[in-house]
């Protein structure tokens, strides 16, 4: 850690899908669901979500968990293949259903989205606005996301 204020720094993590992307932090307040909660262009629908009308597109999206349905593996994958999904994905709880997502767009689509599972105290460093840096490993090995204040 950097110890320098708010500026997260250098966060430790484990790989539950490999990648790299950068993009700006979208902290949310409350897990998502993807089926039911995103729309196809990656706009926060879920009428009872704090970040309604947000969008995950590009964005380095770091919440607490998933939510939800197993649909959403379909729902993440789509978003994967046209564009429209996170630039990455960073959970304090390991979520299946989003990393069988990712791992069928591979398949499929031949596109990465990188997954970082952070200790929770780590992820709540991470606030909306920051500049993020993902680099994910072959799952298991550690991940990296280097973050800098707004």
């Amino acid at each position: 850690m950097s110890g320098c204020g708010d500026d997260p720094g250098t966060l430790p993590g484990r790989s539950l899908h490999p990648g790299q992307a950068d993009g700006v932090v979208l902290a949310l307040d409350e897990p998502l669901s993807f089926w039911g909660g995103v729309d196809p262009c990656g706009v926060i629908v879920d009428a009872h979500h704090p970040q309604r009308g947000s969008t995950v597109a590009g964005q380095v999206l770091a919440m607490r968990a998933g939510r939800g349905s197993s649909s959403s593996t379909a729902v993440l994958a789509e978003l994967i293949r046209s564009g429209h999904a996170p630039a990455a994905l960073l959970l304090a709880e390991c979520d299946a259903i989003l990393v069988i997502g990712a791992l069928v767009a591979a398949e499929i689509y031949g596109t990465t989205l990188p997954i970082v599972q952070l200790a929770h105290d780590d992820l709540a460093r991470l606030h909306t606005g920051t500049r993020a840096a993902v680099l994910a490993h072959t799952a298991p090995l550690a991940a990296t996301v280097i973050a800098k204040s707004r």
